[in-house]
């Protein structure tokens, strides 16, 4: 790399010899550490190579990239750093960040082959999650060569935490301790060491294991590019119909199941270019433990790396053939978990058994060293987090004290997932908060049904609590963030009330991008309640926009203006997963409420939805699965048993031709949950010892 290639300068005010102060304004960076300040220019071409920065960043570090010029390639037209729009070639084609164009420009953090990519494009800010040497390069498959280069400019805002050279850990060099967490050689020897298949034929080792939540370490290895596989053959159908629709690779081909603990696994998730998923892959199975540790689930895993086929000795058929020597899959486990940042320790640990020599269920033989990889995770979801109970007891009580919602209901047990426990007092409600809630998408289009309707007049009419509502467009939620920021800093002025955020559906990502970017919107935030939040996106939302036309015509909602499309786009897992990653943090205390339905209690217009969501989990809602509405760092209230309308959108109230038998299932207690939403979070702001507690 040349100096017209890359070019440094430090922050106006610093001291320096006169002398070295013009060397080094024309001269690279001599010392690699990242400081605030910091600015480069780097020169990157599509040649398929990760081009170095020369900026070790700390853990936390917060860089703004700002891209401009043009690749091209001999089969396709210029690009910028956005990329090309992503066509039917790219299904089969197997680039670092597959979900986005041809030709982007892309950047990771961390020295390894394994340190997750993702996109920058024109401009990017984003904060590293884990301490690293920043690298760049433009998206292409291996055999691509194109001409042309991108000029990056990159701004360090802050230099973050922790030594990169912290990030740089030999996975297989790591120690072999006798505890980890609450891991003990008591945990190992309690544990299985081999899994099973249905015969119970002894096959794969467990070897590794990860205390965490689960959500934590579902969005661990997502974030470290494992995906999770389709459980049938049916399921693998639909699920490479949906990609090939959205003109996405499909890497999610069933595995098949085995046993630990006497029932299949929890989870199997792969490692797989989409070419060649079928003969080659990185995969593990989960299961979670029937023990905690230092109070943490504790999950047991089985990894290898199928590397071909081979005959099955169990009935003379063909399987995949693995990699012998486990201890690669092992390592390759913790080299692309601890790339994310979210371990926090990690160390190995020998069992009182260990299995150094054996075959699989199918015959096939492998060897190990016989140690157990074990990880902490740092959760994102604190343990002690999960206040369902508490939420449960607060509901009924508003529910069966106040009776705020119109119509008969049946018992408050039948709403929510959880069960309350006891009966609290209900004190009155501070009203030294502002409640600004920010519905979904298609919330303009639905006017006459906004969210939590009769809630917004219970609040204000029965209890003084100031409450707004924001309708945003069908936008994007960086878009929509914008707007977001402005009304809050527009209306919080010297001395004014804080406000409470709710955001519903869509709204709850609009209103964190909001909260990211703009520090000024944060401080005037108290608190942010998410409920039926598309937090983590969904798996859906690249076919949604057809669908959403097809409510719309068959609602009678009339002309639906703005750009469902971007709307959509915004709540891709892939798109919200960028996010989570750059921001892991929440700047304000957070609570997440999800909703579950099932084929009893969900409305007509959204059981096609339902059915099809069903293909990647069963806790869902019509929209959203259960685990991607949890935002990281939020209290978890649990679940109401409600479709995605049901939850927030009055829809039986209205006189709409048709609206009774699309919506059939939409009488929920709502104003019910909202006041005791509000209550939990004035209570907590209030420093109260409960949600019941009289002031």
């Amino acid at each position: 790399m040349t100096l017209a290639q890359i070019t440094c300068r430090r922050p106006a005010g610093a001291v320096w010899f006169a002398a070295l102060a013009f060397l080094m304004s024309v001269a690279p960076c001599w010392t690699a550490t990242a400081r605030k300040g910091d600015v480069k220019k780097i020169s990157v071409a599509p040649t398929g190579e990760w081009v170095d920065t020369g900026l070790d960043l700390g853990a936390n570090a917060r860089v703004r990239v700002t891209a401009s010029g043009q690749v091209q390639y001999p089969d396709s037209q210029s690009t910028g750093p956005d990329g090309l729009n992503r066509g039917w070639k790219d299904i089969l084609r197997v680039m670092p960040v597959n979900s986005e164009g041809r030709g982007a420009l892309i950047g990771r953090v961390g020295n390894g082959d394994f340190a997750p990519p993702f996109l920058i494009g024109t401009t990017r800010e984003f904060a590293a999650g884990v301490a690293g040497r920043l690298y760049l390069s433009v998206n292409q498959s291996g055999n691509d060569s194109g001409s042309g280069s991108f000029a990056a400019t990159i701004e360090v805002l802050d230099a973050g935490g922790n030594s990169a050279a912290a990030a740089n850990v030999a996975i297989d060099k790591l120690p072999t301790v006798s505890e980890l967490e609450g891991i003990t050689a008591r945990t190992l020897a309690n544990l299985p060491r081999r899994v099973s298949d249905q015969q119970g034929n002894v096959g794969d080792v467990v070897n590794f294991l990860i205390a965490g939540a689960g959500q934590d370490v579902l969005k661990a290895f997502m974030g470290a590019g494992w995906v999770q596989v389709d459980k049938t053959t049916k399921d693998a159908i639909l699920h490479g119909l949906l990609a090939t629709l959205s003109k996405d690779e499909y890497t999610q081909m069933p595995m098949s199941v085995l046993y630990l603990f006497g029932r299949p696994q929890d989870y199997g998730l792969a490692h797989a270019e989409p070419f060649t998923v079928v003969a080659t892959r990185n995969h593990l199975r989960l299961w979670k433990a029937p023990m905690k540790v230092n109070g943490q689930e504790l999950w047991a895993g089985a990894a290898t790396h199928d590397i071909g086929f081979e005959r099955d000795d169990r009935n003379g058929g063909v399987t995949h053939k693995i990699d012998p020597n486990i201890d690669l899959e092992r390592t390759y486990v913790g080299e692309t978990l601890f790339a994310t940042g979210m371990v926090k320790k990690i160390a190995y640990m020998v069992p009182p058994n260990p299995v150094k020599e054996a075959k699989t269920a199918t015959g096939g033989s492998f060897h190990s060293d016989g140690r157990v990889l074990v990880m902490s995770l740092g959760s994102s979801a604190q343990a002690g987090n999960s206040r369902g109970v508490e939420f449960a007891n607060l509901f009924c009580s508003v529910m069966g004290t106040e009776k705020p919602d119109s119509g008969e209901f049946g018992p408050c047990a039948t709403y929510l997932e959880t069960a309350a426990t006891s009966k609290v007092p209900l004190g009155t409600i501070p009203t030294a908060y502002r409640v600004l809630i920010v519905p979904g998408v298609l919330s303009l289009c639905a006017s006459s049904a906004p969210a939590f309707q009769q809630g917004q007049e219970h609040l204000r009419q029965k209890h003084g609590v100031t409450v707004d509502l924001l309708p945003v467009p069908n936008a994007s939620s960086e878009s929509n963030g914008r707007l977001i920021a402005e009304y809050l800093k527009k209306q919080h002025t010297p001395g004014s009330k804080k406000f409470i955020v709710i955001g519903y559906s869509k709204g709850a990502p609009d209103v964190q991008e909001a909260l990211a970017h703009d520090g000024e919107a944060a401080s005037a935030v108290v608190a942010m309640v998410t409920v039926a939040g598309a937090v983590g996106g969904s798996p859906i939302a690249d076919v949604m926009p057809l669908a959403a036309k097809r409510w719309i015509d068959a609602m009678h909602m009339g002309s639906c203006q703005g750009d469902l499309t971007a709307a959509f786009q915004s709540l891709s897992r892939d798109a919200r997963r960028k996010f989570l990653a750059d921001y892991p943090a929440p700047p304000v205390p957070s609570y997440s409420l999800a909703a579950v339905s099932d084929a009893t209690n969900t409305s007509k217009v959204l059981k096609q939805a339902w059915q099809l969501l069903q293909v990647f989990g069963t806790r869902e809602d019509s929209q959203l699965l259960v685990e991607d509405t949890l935002a990281p760092g939020a209290v978890d209230l649990g679940a109401a048993r409600a479709d995605h309308f049901a939850i927030a959108l009055p829809f039986e109230f209205l006189n709409v031709p048709d609206m009774q038998s699309l919506v059939d299932h939409n009488h929920f207690p709502r104003t019910a949950l909202l006041e005791a939403l509000v209550r939990l979070v004035t209570a907590d702001l209030e420093g109260k010892a409960g949600a019941g507690a009289k002031r």
